[in-house]
């Protein structure tokens, strides 16, 4: 795998760990606190970070709810 396929392969990966951590403040209310950087500049990358996760979350729910192979038991 090229260096590209590796950069993508992490990125999906990033994605992904952020998506769960979305999942995991939809359904308990716990989140990843970014006060306790103390740089200001990192606190806003980690937001921008957790963002993308609530929009992964946020797309593959909309997916899934419109999708004929997913229902509610």
């Amino acid at each position: 795998m090229g260096t590209i396929g590796k950069i993508m392969h992490i990125g999906a990966d990033l994605a992904l760990v952020s998506a769960v951590l979305a999942g995991i403040k939809r359904s308990t209310g716990l989140t990843f606190d970014s006060n306790n950087f103390e740089n200001r500049e990192a606190r806003g990358y980690v937001q921008k970070y957790l963002d993308v996760g609530e929009w992964v979350f946020d797309t593959s729910l909309l997916f899934i709810r419109n999708s004929d192979y997913f229902g509610k038991q």
